[in-house]
């Protein structure tokens, strides 16, 4: 950067050409321009033509032959910023996000200020995963032009991606100040307010956002996701809300009603896995030992993934896929079309209403049989959706009625948790320490008000038990000040909380030697972060509600043995938190066994529950063909 902290954009002399020439930049593009009378021709066109038909190409969605067009053109005439600028948004527009930031690049060496090739090269750097770099393109964008709406509400979602929320709450304001209209800063503004759990500002923004702009699928999403988990929403509200999402999906789609797998009779079974969490998430958390331990001669996999970012996990478990696939950049239509032109037989959604979702290329039925598992804890909503995988615990019969999916069962779980790398069980804390600490490493998005009152309560009944709050949102001070505010509201002060920010995955599960009792969220409980706490030998008290999402917890507990850490309701919660409380010995000797409980549990048995997964496709694949 130079001192004025502007970006110094350059394409490195041994970087491809983004001209498509397949030279290094240094052997090509970077030689003098040739003279402006050599025009370009492709096909008896000039260099004109060639570039009104490439644009054409562009603004019609045929991102390939525009791409090809703009190569072409470079190849002649290496000086057009313009032309590299539309080069690198045909291939953004094709999820080839390298080379397209390398064509912006170019754009920017030869026009520092076009502003159009700073805010797509963000979005393009956004998208990698890269969030600082993307920050510094937009940061320089507003350099150019203070008051651009969808650079400021662009910032904002990188600056939230880094867990600086309130400095991305502040650029959605400053967005919606300049256009109230911007329904896409509404939406960002509303998945702000629920990481912090402000559930009811949220859904203000999400609705206001509607009405701005009613047939927008992801924020549809995002706002049945908050319903989903809102104490307020009853099942039967969630269900019509998720109704009128999936009329607006059909509406959008021409499904398949035709498919060559379905005659297709051998085994292995062709299933097809949509996923943007397969990768250091919790889905790829409960994903990983599962797939290791599939049969290949029963289960043929293919993935499809929705985002470009992947890490180490991702490199672990891709050897178990027969193929991998992106569909970043893809259309619903297109990404359906080469699903169904696959031969997929079962296709496995593993992320519902939550971040990186592809739900609409279901209502397209690219796959005879389609299936809602692991990601999500409520219907999709999507009638093109046959089946949501669950357990006895998690779901029992009596809640079909707010599915719109068929519920299949799975024995035991509806999880299977891979053991992370972590240290030894360390003794129970209050032995030292002279009292209980309780511990939380939620998301703050899940400690609503019904919540905090229910712990005070607990804190009341134990005047010197202490609160222990971990989360990535807490690095931001601004949500510490709040988090400690509403604490205070709520009678619990802060001389009794210690609010910690968010280290590696390793100091984090070394953390747990900090806390004696983990309490869960409700109606919103832990789900990775239950599995990891028992395996540091700390058990969760839960609360069982009347929705999948409220009984992951009691289906966890219960699957390790552990029933008795299950309460009803928020009266039965606190007498439970106070009673195991109360009883250190009982708690010292649940430490010191717990991880060998859970060893010994289906919890964690991924063979068995390969197993079983692999009995309930085929019995749901043998089902589709005998009708």
């Amino acid at each position: 950067m130079d001192k004025r902290g502007s970006i110094i954009i350059k394409v490195g002399r041994n970087d491809p050409c983004p001209c498509g020439s397949g030279k290094k930049h240094k052997q090509c593009c970077q030689q003098s321009a040739p003279a402006a009378a050599s025009q370009p021709e492709e096909n008896g066109m000039d260099g004109n033509t060639l570039l009104q038909t490439a644009l054409s190409h562009l603004q019609t969605g045929q991102f390939a032959q525009a791409e090809i067009l703009y190569q072409t053109y470079l190849r002649v005439d290496p000086r057009n910023a313009e032309v590299f600028y539309n080069h690198g948004l045909a291939l953004q527009r094709q999820g080839k996000l390298d080379p397209a930031i390398i064509s912006y690049r170019h754009a920017l060496e030869l026009k520092p200020g076009l502003l159009a090739a700073l805010q797509n090269m963000g979005e393009a750097l956004h998208v990698q995963g890269n969030l600082q770099a993307a920050e510094q393109c937009y940061r320089q964008a507003l350099s150019l032009r203070p008051d651009h709406v969808e650079i400021l509400n662009n910032l904002g979602i990188v600056l939230k991606e880094q867990g600086r929320l309130d400095e991305a709450i502040a650029h959605y304001q400053r967005s919606l100040q300049l256009d109230p209209g911007h329904f896409k800063a509404h939406n960002n503004l509303g998945n702000a307010y629920k990481e912090i759990g402000l559930l009811d500002q949220a859904v203000i923004s999400y609705q206001k956002a509607l009405e701005l702009n009613p047939g927008h699928v992801e924020t549809l999403s995002n706002l049945l996701f908050v319903f989903s988990i809102h104490p307020d929403c009853s099942p039967s509200q969630y269900l019509e809300n998720a109704r009128q999402y999936e009329n607006i999906v059909r509406g959008q789609a021409t499904p398949y009603r035709q498919w060559p797998a379905l005659s297709n009779k051998e085994l292995p079974l062709r299933i097809g896995v949509i996923s943007g969490d397969l990768r250091t998430h919790p889905v790829g958390f409960f994903v990983e030992s599962i797939i290791e331990h599939l049969n290949a001669g029963m289960i043929d996999l293919v993935a499809y993934s929705t985002t470009p970012q992947e890490d180490a996990l991702t490199a672990r478990i891709k050897p178990y896929f027969a193929a991998w696939h992106s569909l970043v950049g893809l259309s619903d239509q297109t990404a359906a079309h080469k699903i169904h032109s696959d031969g997929i037989q079962i296709l496995i959604d593993l992320a519902g209403h939550t971040a990186h979702n592809r739900l609409p290329i279901f209502a397209w039925r690219p796959a005879p049989v389609q299936i809602s598992w692991l990601g999500y804890f409520a219907s999709t909503g999507l009638a093109e959706m046959d089946y949501v995988l669950t357990d006895m615990v998690s779901t029992p019969q009596l809640q079909q009625q707010y599915f719109t999916e068929t519920i299949a069962y799975l024995p035991d779980t509806r999880l299977c948790f891979t053991v992370p790398t972590a240290p030894e069980v360390a003794p129970l804390p209050a032995l030292s320490n002279g009292y209980i600490t309780f511990g939380c490493f939620q998301n703050l998005s899940k400690l609503d008000d019904a919540v905090l009152t229910t712990w005070a309560r607990i804190l009341q009944g134990l005047p010197d038990a202490r609160l222990r709050l971990q989360s990535h949102q807490l690095k931001a001070p601004a949500i510490r000040k709040l988090m400690l505010e509403r604490l205070q509201h709520h009678g619990i002060t802060a001389e009794r909380v210690l609010l910690a920010e968010p280290g590696s995955r390793a100091s984090y599960l070394s953390a747990h030697a900090d806390v004696d009792v983990i309490l869960d969220t409700f109606p919103y409980p832990g789900g990775t972060t239950t599995c990891e706490a028992l395996w540091m030998g700390v058990p969760t008290v839960t609360l069982a509600g009347e929705t999948l999402i409220s009984r992951q917890g009691a289906s966890i507990l219960s699957c390790v043995g552990l029933s008795d850490w299950v309460a009803s309701d928020t009266h039965d919660y606190v007498d439970s938190a106070i009673n195991k409380a109360n009883d250190l010995p009982g708690l010292a000797a649940l430490r010191a066994r717990l991880r060998h409980q859970v060893q010994a549990s289906p919890l964690i048995n991924a063979p068995r529950f390969a197993r079983h997964l692999e009995h309930a496709l085929s019995s749901i694949w043998d089902k589709k063909t005998a009708g």
